[in-house]
C-alpha cells in the first residue's frame, strides 16, 4: 500500500491525457456501483434517460487526492442535481471497498463504482505506469444523453474536476433542453 501512495504522488504532477475527446461516443457500460454503502447494478445507459452522467475515473479509495476529490464531489451533488446530471466517480477498487468509500468520503451522497478493466480501456484512462496496470488515472467527462462527451478534462492532481465539470453541466443545460 505504501508504494501505491508514494507511486501515485509521484505521478500527481504528471499530466494525464483524455483519449476521448469532445464529440466522441461514450461506450456503454453496467457495472457494480455503491451508494450509501449499498452496492446496487448501475448502466450508463440508464443513467443517461434522466440527463447528463459525470463520469469521473480516480485510481485508489481511500487515498489522500482521490479522498479530497469525493469529498468535493459530495458537497457539489445537490447543485448537479438541480441541474439534472448523475454523478458516478469509478476506481478499479472491489465493490467492497467502493461500499465503504460511498458511506465515509462519498458521504451517501452519490454512487462510486467498479471500473472494469475494459471500461479503463475503453475511456483510456489507463495509469499503467510504473507498475499500477489495472488501476485508472484521474479523468473526468461529462457524457451528454446521446451519449456524446461534452467535456473530458484529465489532470492527476484532484484540483479543478468538481469545478470544471460542474461548469460544463451548466453549459451543456444551458444550451440543450432537458428532460
Amino acid at each position: 500500500m505504501r508504494k501505491l501512495i508514494t507511486l501515485i504522488a509521484v505521478t500527481l504532477a504528471t499530466p494525464a491525457v483524455a483519449a476521448l475527446s469532445v464529440g466522441a461516443t461514450a461506450p456503454d457500460f453496467s457495472t457494480q456501483a455503491a451508494l450509501a454503502g449499498k452496492p446496487f447494478p448501475f448502466a450508463l445507459s440508464a443513467a443517461l434517460k434522466k440527463g447528463p452522467v459525470v463520469l469521473y475515473f480516480f485510481p485508489k479509495v481511500f487515498t489522500s487526492g482521490c479522498t479530497v476529490e469525493a469529498h468535493n464531489f459530495a458537497e457539489a451533488t445537490a447543485e448537479f442535481s438541480k441541474l439534472g446530471a448523475t454523478v458516478l466517480g469509478v476506481s478499479a477498487d472491489s465493490i467492497g471497498e467502493l461500499a465503504k468509500f460511498s458511506t465515509l468520503e462519498c458521504r451517501d451522497k452519490f454512487p462510486v463504482a467498479v471500473a472494469t478493466p475494459q471500461m479503463i480501456k475503453d475511456y483510456d484512462s489507463s495509469l499503467g505506469m510504473m507498475g499500477l496496470t489495472g488501476r485508472s488515472n484521474r479523468t473526468s467527462y461529462v457524457i451528454a444523453p446521446d451519449h456524446k462527451i461534452v467535456y473530458a478534462f484529465s489532470a492527476m492532481a484532484a484540483d479543478g474536476h468538481v469545478k470544471n465539470t460542474l461548469d460544463a453541466v451548466r453549459k451543456y443545460q444551458a444550451t440543450h433542453k432537458r428532460g
